[in-house]
């Protein structure tokens, strides 16, 4: 696996490119001399936990052919005071609307996902305690 960054100026502000070819912007707030036109590094970590999970989940939940009206996930974090400010706690909410949910299944998805198959999740873990929930046609 092989990532690309280029700075934009002498600002805060990269692109960043992976082995998919998408550039992903990378910026820092306009405070610390950035444009505060794409997320911080610390935010896409999270956002990777969130892509990778998801894809556990939802794959093997088609694999047991569940069907679902939609689907989210929101994470809450902690981070560390003291530089380098590693996240410490991190809580991930899987959220399932629809009529045919299968609990037992979501369950297990969940599971395979965060003990087997995410390696985000599995090096997150080594420096944060990840815990998570699921809740079922919550109220918006």
């Amino acid at each position: 696996m092989k990532v690309t960054l280029k700075g934009i100026g002498d600002h805060l502000t990269f692109m960043a490119k992976g082995d998919s070819g998408h550039w992903v912007p990378i910026d820092a707030d306009e405070s610390l001399n950035g444009f505060n036109a794409g997320s911080r590094p610390m935010e896409l970590v999270l956002e990777a936990l969130a892509g990778c999970t998801a894809m556990d989940v939802l794959s093997i939940l088609h694999k047991k052919h569940m069907t679902y009206d939609r689907f989210a996930i929101d994470i809450e974090a902690e981070r560390a005071k003291e530089h380098p400010k590693v996240f410490t706690n991190i809580h991930v909410i899987y959220k399932f609307w629809g009529d045919n949910l299968l609990e037992s299944a979501i369950q297990r998805a969940i599971e395979l996902s965060e003990t087997k198959y995410c390696s985000v999740n599995a090096m997150l873990r080594k420096s944060a305690k990840i815990t998570s929930e699921y809740r079922l046609n919550e109220k918006e």
